[in-house]
């Protein structure tokens, strides 16, 4: 059974860093893309940042310059770097991969983490 399990959550005070890390773990053949989703209460969950298994990275324009994604495919890790934090950064983290696996190629989400930017 696949599982992505996310960590780094927490408090923080405006401009501040957290470190997101999301790993994967279970029988699987192959991870394909990875990604950092977010949510706020009573509304979708949008696209923070994707990188694909070579390493290539798109983010949504709000966290351009600020955040940076990467993945440790050793590891079948991808974490999130975030600097520069802001109160509009608050929200509930998720991480998506789509992974090959004994039921074919699926999409996968992890169970979320807080992340709460506030003095």
């Amino acid at each position: 059974q696949v599982q992505l399990v996310e960590s780094g959550g927490g408090l923080v005070q405006p401009g501040g860093s957290l470190r997101l890390s999301c790993t994967v773990s279970g029988t699987f053949f192959g991870i394909y893309y990875m990604a950092w989703y977010r949510q706020v209460p009573e509304k979708q969950r949008g696209l923070v940042a994707r990188i694909t298994t070579s390493g290539t990275a798109n983010y949504t324009d709000s966290v351009k310059g600020r955040f940076t994604v990467s993945r440790d495919n050793a590891k079948n890790t991808m974490y999130l770097q975030m600097n520069s934090l802001k109160p509009e950064d608050t929200a509930v983290y998720y991480c998506n991969a789509v992974i090959w696996a004994s039921r074919g190629q699926s999409e996968y989400w992890g169970q979320g983490t807080q992340v709460i930017v506030s003095s």
